[in-house]
């Protein structure tokens, strides 16, 4: 339950306490931090957004409507403007660091799907490094939207796609300038090439076709890290590595057997060569070398739903990895 602290690479961690601001049995789904304010993270929850500095170390609950917050995100340029999804679905909208927030214009999003007969919910939201009003939003279970006003309005980009049950979403630069577009389904991989206007289901050569979470490596080099498994939680997995922006796949190896499908992978542009690795179910991983191999880290959780990490603010010599872990229900 709620948030983790490691502040020697994963090797061990602290749970803060209830006084620090946020309740031992919180669920948290999301966590959000910004280069120029290091010493801030925002965390997104089933009570709502909080936020965390350093300095205190405390955690904030920010007064809002928001509640199971499941994605957040703040503006690459302007760190104050943050963009958070909920469960049920919605998009909302800070400019003032989270003191404010207000619902965004989203026609075609539903809050209920009918093939889970469950809330639907906004599993990322990414900005598009070219031009921070171009926004992107994958919904689980309602598939992929994109605003080109910084988040203000949103349309549906569902074309092609075989499963509305999207997770994950990655942006990829070729050389040339152009981008390739990546989204995860719980039907496998799918690729666009015309801006999101269609995609194209990739087959993976691998048992399974469940996909979560793909991640470029930090270094903008074409290296992307994609999770596959049997399901969710389901009991085994893969992850796999691309050398050349996504165009093929190879298996990376793992110490160990995997307990269920990984889950998330987490970079930073501090340190494009420190790669970190959850399973869904409490295995983490850490690689130096970019990924060509991966060490087993000897904590172990329980439901782990998110993983981030960033270097401490100036004046500390350790770098920060933080994990945010939810019960299984």
């Amino acid at each position: 339950h709620s948030a983790w602290f490691s502040d020697d690479a994963g090797a061990t961690w602290v749970h803060p306490n209830s006084h620090s601001g946020m309740y031992l049995e919180a669920r948290v789904w999301a966590l959000a931090s910004h280069a120029s304010t290091p010493e801030t993270l925002y965390a997104g929850t089933d009570m709502g957004v909080l936020r965390w500095i350093e300095a205190a170390a405390r955690w904030t609950p920010l007064p809002s409507p928001l509640r199971d917050v499941w994605a957040i995100v703040q503006h690459p340029q302007q760190p104050q403007v943050l963009l958070a999804g909920t469960r049920p679905a919605a998009l909302w909208r800070s400019d003032d660091g989270g003191v404010n927030w207000r619902k965004l214009s989203t026609p075609g999003i539903s809050e209920f799907s009918g093939i889970n007969m469950g809330p639907t919910r906004v599993t990322q939201i990414l900005f598009d490094r070219r031009d921070a009003n171009t926004v992107w939003a994958s919904i689980e279970i309602g598939g992929i939207f994109k605003s080109v006003d910084g988040g203000e309005t949103w349309a549906p980009r569902v074309e092609g796609l075989i499963s509305a049950d999207v997770h994950g979403l990655a942006i990829v630069l070729r050389p040339a300038g152009n981008a390739i577009l990546f989204a995860t389904t719980n039907m496998g991989l799918h690729r666009s090439d015309d801006e999101g206007a269609t995609w194209i289901f990739c087959k993976l050569d691998s048992p399974w076709q469940y996909t979560r979470a793909i991640v470029p490596r930090a270094d903008n080099t074409g290296v992307l890290f994609l999770t596959n498994g049997n399901g969710p939680p389901g009991n085994t997995g893969r992850l796999l590595m691309s050398r050349d922006y996504g165009n093929t796949w190879e298996h990376c190896t793992l110490p160990g057997a995997l307990n269920s499908t990984p889950w998330c992978v987490a970079t930073h542009a501090a340190d494009p060569m420190r790669v970190f690795l959850c399973t869904n179910l409490d295995q983490l991983f850490c690689s130096t070398d970019g990924g060509e191999s991966f060490a087993r880290l000897p904590h172990e959780f329980g439901e782990v739903r998110a993983l981030h990490w960033r270097p401490l603010p100036e004046g500390t010599r350790q770098q920060k990895h933080s994990v945010t872990l939810r019960a299984a229900a």
